[in-house]
Formats: C-alpha cells, structure tokens, sequence
C-alpha cells in the first residue's frame, strides 16, 4: 500500500540534524539538476525547481501545491526566490512537518497528511511533485500487477485539487530493470524493506498507463495517442501535465505527432518537458 505513516517517519524521521550533515544547504532529498559542468549542488537543486517551476507555469500570484513536499527546501524556493504570496505543502513526516513550520516562510503553509485524505478548501493554480510517488505502490503490490492503477488513482486525485486548466510539475526517479541476480535482489530488498519501508521507484510504462484511462482491456491492445516530446533537463526525469475539464478524468490531449528525431512522448512522462493531460 501506499507508505505509512510510520514507514514515512522510518525514512525521514531519524532525525533532521542528521539530514542536514549531508543534503545542500535547503535540505533537498531529490535529484539536482546539473546544467553545467562544476556547478554545486545547491546550485543544481536551484535548477531543479527552477525547471519545475517554469514546466507548471507558476507565478507569484498562483496557489501552488507541493505535494510530499519534504522539510520545504522547493517551497522556501516558491516563497523567497519566487515570491509566490500562497504555497501549500503536504507531508507524513512529523519531522519534516517541524522543520517547515520552524522556517516560518511567507505565505506557506504545511499540512500533515496523507495526500489520501487531503481534501483542500480551494483548488490549485499549479500543482509540483517532486519523487513522492515512490512511496505509492511497494514492492508486493507491483509483483501483483497492481501498480498502474495505484498510480492513476494518485493522479485523478491530483486532477480533483486544481482548477481547469493548471499545470503539473512532475519529477520522478524510474527503474528500467528487473533484478536477475541475487545481489540485486537484496539490494533492493535493503531499499525497501530499511531505507524507504513500502517504497518503489515507478516504471515508465507504468506512468503512461496510468495518465490514460482505464478501457478495460489490456495496455497492449490500446493504441498509444499522439502527442509532441521535447527532452528533459540533464539530469532529472521531469514533467508537467494539464488537466481539461472538457475531457473525462484520465483523458489523453494531444496536439501533434512526434517526429522521427523526438521520442514518443505522454501526459506525465518523465521523459517530457512538458504535455497536456485530463
């Protein structure tokens, strides 16, 4: 199932001095974006939610969502590099919760939850995920084919908090392989059963599945819809995705075919730099 409350403070609840000996200065825990060579890790984790920030068109007049939004290191970004009047995040982290709350940021505001019960007063101009969704679907649960609609349930849920027409930006770590030898069955025994308890890195092909609807038949026999790719920054798999009234939850927008140089791309394809989506 998705991770627990306890899973979640298993992970992150050690303690948040003993994170700071090791993450950049802001205390991101998730993939830096390196556009040039020599850059810092601040300075990469800057880009990163530099590029998410422009992939869900935010400004400061938009009510942004930060959805697992870690000890606020993304939100401290929306709030003083950005000057956003209005950012929400969510997160199971006690902890986590606590280091935010001690920043005291200008328009913040941080609510512990589990985004399964987060039911906001208002919708959202803008939404940005940055690696929550390993903690979605475990490892028991993708042996039981279970992960593709784990993961649209998560995303129709994201579609019921923002107002038509909104921006998702989506960053994600992905696993494009099975563990074939022992040791690599027991590393990723380690990672899910000590580090991250209940977590997963998503496939992509299970991301695209899930931005599309559910027809009851098989994910081979659905033709893939058309849409145009554009490459991600170096370094991070990222996306952003746009919701359309007009079309029914889980609904595929596209514009026009890919080219031969471009490769296929999806709503929230972490392959993407941006696509529209429901």
């Amino acid at each position: 199932m998705t991770s627990t409350k306890h899973e979640v403070e298993v992970s992150y609840d050690v303690s948040n001095e003993f994170f700071r000996l090791w993450l950049d200065e802001r205390m991101h825990y998730t993939c830096a974006v390196y556009e040039r060579e020599h850059e810092t890790l601040e300075q990469a984790q800057v880009n990163k939610s530099r590029v998410l920030y422009e992939y869900a068109e935010m400004n400061p007049e938009k009510l942004v969502l930060d959805i697992g939004c870690g000890w606020g290191a993304n939100l401290e970004y929306l709030s003083v590099a950005r000057d956003t009047k209005r950012a929400h995040g969510i997160t199971l982290s006690s902890a986590q919760f606590e280091e935010l709350n001690a920043r005291k940021l200008p328009g913040v505001e941080v609510f512990l939850t589990d985004y399964r019960d987060y039911a906001p007063k208002e919708k959202y101009d803008a939404l940005v995920s940055i690696e929550m969704i390993d903690h979605l679907c475990s490892p028991a649960q993708a042996n039981q084919g279970m992960a593709v609609e784990i993961y649209r349930e998560y995303f129709k849920k994201c579609a019921s908090w923002v107002k038509p027409g909104s921006y998702f930006g989506f960053q994600a770590i992905l696993r494009n392989r099975v563990p074939r030898v022992r040791q690599d069955i027991a590393d990723l025994k380690f990672t899910a059963d000590v580090i991250f308890p209940g977590g997963l890195n998503p496939r992509l092909e299970e991301l695209i599945q899930a931005v599309n609807p559910s027809t009851g038949r098989s994910s081979s026999s659905r033709p893939a819809a058309p849409t145009t790719a554009r490459p991600p920054p170096s370094g991070c798999a990222a996306c952003a995705s746009r919701r359309r009234p007009s079309a029914p939850s889980g609904a595929t927008r596209s514009s026009t075919t890919t080219t031969a140089t471009s490769p296929p791309a999806c709503a929230a394809s972490p392959t993407t730099g941006r696509a529209t989506c429901r």
